[in-house]
């Protein structure tokens, strides 16, 4: 079915035509409708136009499709996080696996203590706020899918529970790099309540849950002490 223009003397219509084939075969064409005269079509035949259209499922004439949206989302960070694991690796800290992989745990222990690590030196956070903050990062040969609470919390206790294979895990590759003559060695961590309300440029100082049970800026101090 098509448009067809015919003309009649001076006067020029508006038909509505199909295609069809008779009896024998042949092509022949008829008029359906005759929408008028050429030069009085005008806006009355919109209403016509926008009902085919909206059969047809397409917008009716002078509608504006909706314009895209565009959504923003941020950039997961990659090059701190990707420095830390090829450190971590280099060190040897991923023969903690070996640790755990003879106990009982169906998890990654070994994935999600360096997840805490590298939390902690990145953006440290309570085991909550790593999972706020696994949601920001790539983590480059990360196995878990996904990490809960609960996941976090059994690692710290299997740290617990394997306390002398991890140690003695730890001093084989810290030895070499610390002390050849290393015998005992003391680490010390704790947290210092700052005073004052100076503002400074790269302030070391946050604010936290301080020891003395208020909201305070402090700081943490690391003491590694050999023979």
């Amino acid at each position: 079915m098509h448009v067809k223009i015919t003309t009649s003397g001076s006067r020029r219509y508006v038909q509505l035509v199909e295609s069809y084939r008779d009896e024998a075969g042949r092509v022949k064409k008829r008029t359906v409708a005759t929408l008028g005269r050429a030069e009085q079509v005008d806006g009355s035949l919109d209403a016509v136009i926008n009902g085919l259209l909206k059969i047809t499922g397409r917008e009716p004439m002078g509608v504006r499709p909706p314009a895209p949206t565009v959504s923003f989302e941020s950039a997961r960070a990659l090059g701190n996080v990707w420095a830390l694991t090829e450190l971590w690796k280099s060190l040897g800290f991923s023969a903690l696996r070996r640790v755990f992989r003879r106990t009982r745990h169906t998890t990654d222990v070994e994935a999600l203590i360096r997840l805490m690590v590298l939390n902690r030196l990145c953006d440290p956070e309570s085991k909550l706020g790593v999972l706020r903050w696994v949601q920001t990062v790539a983590l480059p040969e990360f196995g878990p899918k996904a990490v809960t609470h609960q996941q976090l919390l059994r690692s710290l206790d299997a740290l617990m529970d394997h306390q002398d294979e991890v140690d003695a895990v730890i001093a084989g590759l810290l030895r070499p790099l610390i002390d050849q003559d290393l015998s005992v060695m003391f680490i010390e961590l704790t947290t210092i309540r700052s005073e004052g309300l100076s503002q400074t440029a790269g302030d070391i100082r946050q604010y936290g849950m301080a020891k003395e049970g208020l909201i305070a800026r402090q700081f943490m101090l690391g003491v590694v002490q050999t023979a």
